[in-house]
């Protein structure tokens, strides 16, 4: 049993994948019609093969409320590990991402929270020891 896909609901797809591709840096992996809406998943441009993040449409209300729920609450929809938490957050602060948590060392790790545009929170981690 492995894991190929990993979910985040979101409020506007076309905006959604525009802020992952363009700010955060994940390439287009499937771009599906479905409908009214799309199959739209992004990938780690080092693993194109890796674990895709699927941009789900939050249109039943459950996923609204949920979505709406632990943003309003402060909690991150998923979370990202990264090398360097400061050197991403002064990249993506750069290009306009707004934080909702600056750069902050948690004792194991040093994570931050920026608003993804399309209704979350995500967290980016560093594991402190790791590269």
């Amino acid at each position: 049993m492995r894991i190929e896909i990993t979910s985040v609901f979101v409020d506007d797809q076309a905006k959604a994948l525009d802020f992952y591709t363009t700010k955060l840096g994940f390439t287009l992996k499937n771009d599906v019609e479905a409908g009214e809406y799309r199959w739209l998943t992004v990938v780690d441009p080092d693993n194109p093969d890796g674990v895709q993040l699927l941009l789900e449409p939050n249109q039943h209300p459950a996923a609204t409320s949920y979505q709406a729920g632990i943003k309003k609450d402060g909690i991150p929809a998923t979370q990202f590990y990264v090398d360097d938490v400061q050197e991403e957050y002064d990249r993506l602060t750069a290009a306009g991402v707004k934080f909702t948590l600056e750069p902050t060392d948690v004792g194991p790790s040093v994570i931050a929270i920026l608003d993804d545009t399309v209704g979350n929170l995500i967290q980016l981690v560093h594991i402190k020891g790791t590269a």
